[in-house]
């Protein structure tokens, strides 16, 4: 029930815009499918954002700090009669460093999806097919309170690889509603040992009673199931955009009221020609990937389990909208 309420509130604001490009569609109700020639229309936006803190002598305390932030987010979207074609890319990448710590990573994300649409009724519904990828560039480690660090993630472990088909809610260009009855989610581990952990819900290695390797713990996990997407792309306000992308998975053949969720949000404010301030949001829940928990609440973390990761990185900086 717990899950189930929190992807209802996660639907909502998708909900909302979909009633109101729904009663926008529902003023033309043709058969015919629309002679839509605009081709292609591409953009995107672009930042730096970075913070410092510098610290002498200072009586309440507290430490130096520097921080830097890039990110890139570009689409790419074709439509004319029939066909619609929609790419996107997101990249980012942020490291800190406070006080005597090294250089650690905040933010590193690569994200790619490509869904290609032949139109199907009403105008604004087209049978559809999407392949996405996720992954990161660098190395990630988790750190202790000692300051030691144990490496968790590197490039394409985990990569997640995505092949969905089904029907797509398409009312405009800044916004789409896609429904798949049948998905392949691929989950790739190629470091082999995170892949003998048994990292990010593949089959570990397998070992005899001495711990000695019988089998390599395997690279690849495939799960078929139910996939949502919804995204959004609008400007709210002048100088002031908004990027949402919403997903939900369900693995059909293990637990699939429990669904897997992915809700990404960018906010880009221009301050004005050159200066501008962003904040973006992440929120992940996957039954398959473990994260450090405290069992027993005295403040050290005991085990591992899946929990609800949450993300949020802001920033004033340099960007550019195209």
């Amino acid at each position: 029930m717990k899950h189930f309420i929190y992807t209802i509130l996660l639907l909502l604001p998708f909900s909302m815009q979909a009633q109101d490009s729904t009663k926008t569609a529902a003023k033309d109700t043709a058969k015919t499918a629309p002679k839509d020639t605009t081709g292609w229309k591409r953009g995107g936006v672009a930042g730096l954002n970075f913070s410092q803190t510098s610290l002498t002598n200072w009586a309440s305390g507290g430490e130096n700090s520097i921080a830097i932030t890039n990110y890139l987010s570009l689409y790419a979207n074709y439509k004319k009669e029939h066909t619609t074609w929609d790419n996107t890319l997101d990249l980012a990448y942020g490291l800190v460093q406070q006080g005597s710590q090294t250089l650690r990573k905040s933010d590193d994300k690569i994200d790619f999806s490509s869904k290609y649409g032949h139109y199907a009724f009403k105008k604004v519904y087209y049978y559809s097919a999407l392949l996405g990828f996720k992954s990161q560039f660098a190395p990630g480690f988790s750190y202790s309170s000692d300051g030691s660090s144990s490496w968790i993630s590197d490039f394409a472990s985990p990569a997640y690889g995505l092949l969905a088909a089904g029907l797509d809610y398409k009312p405009n260009a800044g916004f789409s509603m896609m429904l798949s009855p049948i998905t392949c989610k691929m989950t790739m581990v190629m470091a082999p040992t995170l892949a003998d952990a048994g990292a990010f819900g593949v089959t570990k290695a397998i070992r005899d009673a001495q711990g000695n390797k019988i089998k390599d713990g395997e690279n690849f996990r495939f799960e078929i199931g139910g996939y949502f997407k919804a995204t959004l792309r609008k400007d709210i306000m002048k100088n002031v955009n908004l990027q949402s992308k919403l997903e939900l998975f369900s693995n059909y053949a293990f637990n699939p009221a429990i669904i897997d969720v992915n809700w990404e949000n960018l906010v880009s404010m221009k301050v004005n020609k050159f200066i501008s301030a962003g904040i973006s949001t992440q929120l992940i829940y996957d039954q398959d990937v473990a994260v450090p928990v405290d069992r027993n609440d005295d403040g050290i973390n005991d085990g591992t389990g899946p929990r609800v990761q949450f993300k949020e990185v802001f920033g004033i900086g340099f960007s550019a909208k195209f």
